[in-house]
């Protein structure tokens, strides 16, 4: 048995959060002690595992500022995650003491966990180069974060093992970090398939008992299109419903009465982001004149989720050059074309006109995908159950575990002990 900590910044809901739960789950299911340190955990916006009592789950330097004078969020957020780090590695009472570290999102953490007593190792899951997340601003952001890019790469290098998410990321954290000569290895995400596998049980077993649609505002007859993504302006929805506009012109208005998009982001007050854009996409959907045809929800829950995928006819994922992308991988799992953009990511997961259609980011290349589905069942259904195999075969929760097991192993070997009978 190997003691693992998550050092992860915040527990909440999004891709690196599920991420890193699939991967305690994971190995607390090959027999490892996992638990959590976070610098903010809200048990009403995160995933259930971090919620139900599954793992120990503690929360240092929330006390912390997330912001300066409303910028600074870069900053903060090192600082916070520094403060997590010394009480990992000074202040932690010894019973809690691990032989691994596993972090991700901010590196600054690494060098102080190398000084601690215990000497645990540390493992680094970049999902990207935080540095290609900061927007271009002029000559004082540059400047700003220029020690803050030479640290991450710096830090970076300290850990004892680093893993990015993909090949599209690896070739990004190459051409980057060119200081760097150590060659992280790719571990894709996976999905927890027995979750949605129970979901789905129970959702069957509720759906004969209460009959009850899937939003007061779908009819049972609809045409579902799901997008599924925080609101971010990067996660591009606006092409979501663009597309959906211009497929209200392409069908007899019939059908597209038929037509809904829901979109199911997450979303948190304390994010100025989320509540700005929330508002702008409102804007847009009555500036397009699709009142009608789309719902806008925020912060689903699992369940919530699982319905909404189970339920849907397509799924949409509309960022551009995504770092993985794990709402594909749901969306293939439950069944579903995937309609995707043909960059970052999703080109590793979605298989173009087998599993799903990889597009040009304009609504004629998007909305061509989402009308051929709509109008073609037989290609509808035979892209879902090819996807389902593709998850199978590729991305299964087992494989996963079997890969990050071996690595955490081979961090710590585990010694092989000759077990005796005692001598009475």
């Amino acid at each position: 048995m190997v003691r693992v900590l998550f050092l992860h910044p915040d527990l909440g809901i999004g891709g690196a959060e599920r991420l890193v739960v699939d991967a305690a789950l994971a190995l607390k299911e090959r027999g490892h002690q996992v638990s959590f340190l976070t610098n903010h955990h809200d048990s009403t916006h995160c995933f259930k595992e971090t919620a139900d009592g599954t793992f120990p789950v503690q929360v240092v330097g929330d006390f912390l500022p997330r912001m300066l004078f409303g910028r600074f969020y870069a900053i903060c957020a090192y600082f916070r995650m520094l403060y997590a780090a010394f009480y990992a590695s000074f202040l932690m009472p010894e019973r809690e003491q691990v032989d691994v570290v596993i972090c991700d999102l901010i590196s600054v953490c690494i060098p102080v966990l190398r000084l601690a007593k215990h000497r645990p190792k540390v493992l680094f899951y970049c999902h990207f180069p935080d540095q290609l997340l900061s927007a271009r601003e002029g000559m004082l952001k540059r400047l700003y974060r220029l020690p803050i890019n030479w640290l991450e790469e710096h830090t970076i290098g300290l850990a004892d093992k680093v893993l990015v998410n993909s090949k599209f990321t690896l070739r990004v954290f190459q051409d980057t970090f060119r200081r760097l000569n150590n060659v992280p290895d790719v571990l894709y995400p996976t999905l927890h398939t027995q979750y949605f596998d129970q979901m789905q049980k129970k959702l069957v077993q509720r759906a004969e008992i209460l009959d009850e649609p899937v939003h007061p505002r779908v009819p049972r007859n609809s045409f579902i299109y799901l997008d599924i993504n925080r609101y971010e302006r990067k996660k591009n929805h606006a092409l979501a419903l663009h597309s959906l506009r211009l497929l209200g012109d392409l069908l007899p208005a019939s059908d597209f009465k038929r037509c809904r998009l829901i979109i199911a982001g997450g979303y948190d007050t304390r994010c100025a982001e989320n509540v700005e854009h929330f508002a702008e996409l409102e804007e847009l959907v009555e500036e397009l004149q699709l009142q009608e045809h789309v719902v806008l929800l925020r912060s689903p829950t699992d369940e919530e989720k699982c319905r909404l995928l189970f339920t849907a006819h397509c799924l949409l994922y509309t960022p551009a050059n995504e770092h993985f992308g794990i709402v594909p991988l749901e969306g293939m799992y439950c069944s579903k074309p995937v309609v995707a953009l043909n960059s970052g990511g999703p080109t590793e997961t979605v298989v173009h006109t087998s599993t799903g259609f990889l597009c040009e980011q304009q609504p004629k290349s998007f909305g061509g995908a989402m009308y051929q589905l709509f109008r073609d069942e037989p290609l509808q259904r035979k892209m879902g159950e090819q996807g389902h195999k593709r998850v199978q075969q590729k991305f299964s929760f087992q494989a996963f575990a079997d890969r990050l097991n071996g690595i955490v192993q081979e961090l710590i070997p585990i010694p092989k002990h000759t077990h005796t009978k005692k001598s009475e």
